[in-house]
């Protein structure tokens, strides 16, 4: 688990503690609303140096410990920046990461395009001697857990990171990431709060698992196996939703819930909101009122880990400050189930089509992709 800024006191009590368990699907990367918005920092300066130092640091990619932690002079693209939601529990829990998203920047930072793994994948993940991991095959999301492990110590999400991010690597061809995050459920709704709700487009009517119409958690069965009693329900149409709802919402994946396309249908709505939050950030409403955007940026910053290898997350906002929430293009990569020989659900794959994406994100050519395959385009309506 995380424990204080992500890399020290490994066996005290994580800070992240605590937070529910059915929260691990909640993880719509707020890292996205801070580094979109440096254009909104210039000239607050008191505001940044807050900002900045509720920042929690880690080690995200055992740079640290090799020395190699120098600021670059400036932040040029092409950028790629990890993003990892994770499950808290308790602190000797090992860590899983349920939500992962990388935002491509190319080399102009002017524009954007944001795509999610299954956290199902199979994937090979590489021998790690620091885990003490010999390698081997799993779902995606194991690949932190396996990372994780310090023994004799609480597990270290931080460490379990570096791991995560050396198979996504692997997966995408990417060689390089620019900057990483982890971020907490918790934090996030407080982000949502902070700006006064956000504004999205409701797809289809999407009926909660696990809350009342009021908020208030379902009642769970007797003996198990589902809830009782009235469903939160998200009407199909624009909505304004509040902290608990936004979340609620973009967890669900059940088709008996309405998102017949279950965890790819989650990820869309997932990157829908990423655009929506943005979108929200900037608005005058936010950006024109002061002790606002020191509330939302002060959430933003209690909301997560990060690591810009040598640059800060302000640095990135300020890099990334033309971009706007239309130069966001989100992305579906093709995928689907992987059985075994009785039929039994072993986890997802990648399906034809997803390595020519990771062939043109490395070479600067998804424009041109997209263009070609605009089925890989994730619909926003």
């Amino acid at each position: 688990m995380l424990v204080g800024k992500a890399g020290g006191s490994r066996g005290k009590r994580s800070i992240w503690w605590g937070v529910p368990r059915w929260a691990k699907a909640c993880t719509i990367l707020g890292v996205v609303l801070m580094m979109l918005s440096g254009s909104v920092l210039v000239g607050y300066q008191a505001l940044v140096a807050r900002y900045e130092g509720a920042i929690g640091k880690g080690d995200l990619f055992g740079d640290e410990a090799a020395g190699a932690v120098e600021k670059k002079s400036d932040i040029k693209g092409p950028l790629n920046i990890l993003m990892v939601g994770i499950d808290p529990r308790k602190p000797e829990a090992r860590p899983l990461s349920d939500s992962i998203m990388v935002l491509h920047v190319p080399a102009g930072l002017d524009r954007a395009y944001l795509f999610s793994l299954p956290r199902d994948l199979r994937v090979d993940i590489p021998k790690f001697p620091k885990a003490n991991y010999p390698g081997g095959n799993d779902r995606l999301n194991a690949a932190m857990s396996h990372g994780s492990v310090v023994p004799g110590q609480n597990p270290d999400a931080a460490q379990g990171f570096e791991l995560l991010a050396k198979t996504v690597q692997k997966v995408t061809g990417i060689k390089r990431f620019d900057a990483g995050a982890i971020i907490n459920f918790n934090g996030f709704q407080k982000i949502v709060d902070a700006m006064g709700g956000v504004d999205m487009y409701i797809e289809r009517e999407v009926r909660s698992e696990h809350r009342q119409p009021d908020g208030k958690m379902r009642q769970l069965k007797p003996g198990g196996g589902g809830y009782l009693g009235p469903q939160a329900k998200y009407e199909k149409g624009n909505a304004h939703l509040k902290g608990w709802q936004a979340l609620d919402y973009v967890r669900q994946r059940y088709p008996k819930n309405g998102v017949p396309d279950s965890d790819y249908g989650r990820q869309r709505h997932q990157q829908q909101f990423v655009k929506a939050m943005v979108s929200q950030a900037f608005s005058a409403d936010v950006v024109t009122n002061p002790l606002k955007l020191d509330r939302v940026l002060r959430a933003a910053g209690e909301s997560l880990i990060f690591n810009g290898r040598g640059n800060s997350v302000i640095d990135f906002g300020l890099a990334l400050k033309n971009i706007r929430p239309d130069a966001i293009e989100t992305i579906k990569l093709p995928g689907g189930p992987v059985t075994s020989s009785s039929g039994k659900y072993q986890g997802e794959q990648l399906l034809s089509g997803a390595d020519d994406f990771f062939a043109a994100l490395r070479d600067e050519q998804l424009d041109a992709f997209l263009l070609e395959h605009p089925d890989f385009k994730q619909k926003t309506r």
